[in-house]
């Protein structure tokens, strides 16, 4: 299984669709983005990849980092 960084983004039918980056299709469809979310988290906790969550005009508006960061910060 490869490891892609997690989006939450608008659905074109309606709701809201988990897609992993590059995807074609998404992984799931929730109708609430709260739900979305709650599912990418997940794959992302488990992944140690980011998740990204778009508002709905399709824009990022917050990131969720998943992976192995280095603490404290380097620089």
């Amino acid at each position: 299984m490869s490891k892609r960084n997690q989006h939450v983004v608008p659905h074109k039918g309606g709701g809201w669709a988990v897609r992993g980056a590059g995807a074609e299709r998404a992984t799931a469809v929730h109708g609430t983005q709260s739900a979305a979310i709650d599912q990418a988290r997940s794959i992302a906790q488990h992944q140690h990849t980011e998740l990204l969550i778009h508002g709905a005009d399709g824009r990022i508006r917050e990131r969720d980092s998943h992976g192995r960061d280095p603490f404290p910060p380097k620089g």
